[in-house]
């Protein structure tokens, strides 16, 4: 359950987004990766509805969630996510400094810090937390095998430099017409580029993300990245 609990924080490295009509005439490689940094520079807060499918390689079987997903990225602390699931009814809330895993079922909730979370050499997901806005740096980028979707979205293929046990792999479909969008403007504005998103770790479990209902930079409240222990629910902490 843990391992499929951190598999949920991927969500928010790696948003996938309602699609958009794609553009007809490809654009380079290196566009398509400016509209993906630009997108995720321009992100201040995200509101969204996502479904989940985790397939777990050593058991042979998939995993489904579903619920409601906030982010924010404020300018002088870490990004807070708080992710509301429907199915399975679980919580994942983060300010930034704490992160609680809260599992109602079990009358439990695990808490550990934000970098507790990510150490272990995995330091460099704590900076997706923030966006994508280093995909050159970080990654070894190319093209997908098929280089475009049925849509005439770009398909990319991230291998990132420094590998780490729960992010060995990423795909990401990027709007065709967000990256078109990019080269007559210089942004993408207030339309983040990622259409979907599989992350895979280094056993082979991958994890499929998409979004709906989309609000980007609506203003979210801070207070609601803070999670109160109910009465009678045990804390655990590693």
């Amino acid at each position: 359950m843990m391992r499929w609990l951190i598999h949920s924080m991927f969500l928010v490295l790696v948003l996938a987004w309602t699609p958009l009509h794609a553009a007809d005439k490809a654009a380079s490689l290196k566009d398509v990766v400016g509209a993906l940094e630009k997108g995720y520079a321009g992100l201040q807060d995200v509101h969204a509805d996502f479904s989940q499918r985790t397939f777990i390689a050593g058991a042979g079987r998939e995993q489904k969630g579903s619920g409601e997903v906030f982010l924010k990225r404020p300018a002088s602390s870490s990004a807070m996510f708080r992710f509301d699931y429907i199915k399975p009814k679980q919580q994942i809330v983060s300010n930034g400094k704490r992160v609680w895993f809260y599992l109602p079922e079990n009358r439990q909730v695990m808490v550990m810090s934000v970098a507790d979370m990510f150490k272990g050499g995995n330091a460099i997901a704590l900076s997706y937390l923030t966006g994508l806005g280093h995909v050159s740096r970080d990654f070894e980028v190319s093209y997908a095998k098929e280089q475009r979707d049925k849509n005439g979205d770009y398909q990319l293929e991230l291998i990132p430099k420094k590998p780490t046990p729960v992010l060995a792999r990423l795909q990401l479909t990027v709007s065709a017409e967000a990256v078109e969008r990019f080269l007559r403007q210089g942004s993408v504005q207030d339309t983040f580029p990622v259409q979907a998103s599989v992350v895979y770790d280094a056993v082979g479990n991958q994890t499929r993300i998409d979004y709906s209902h989309v609000r980007v930079n609506k203003g979210i409240d801070n207070n609601k990245f803070n999670f109160k222990v109910p009465s009678g629910v045990e804390v655990i902490k590693p």
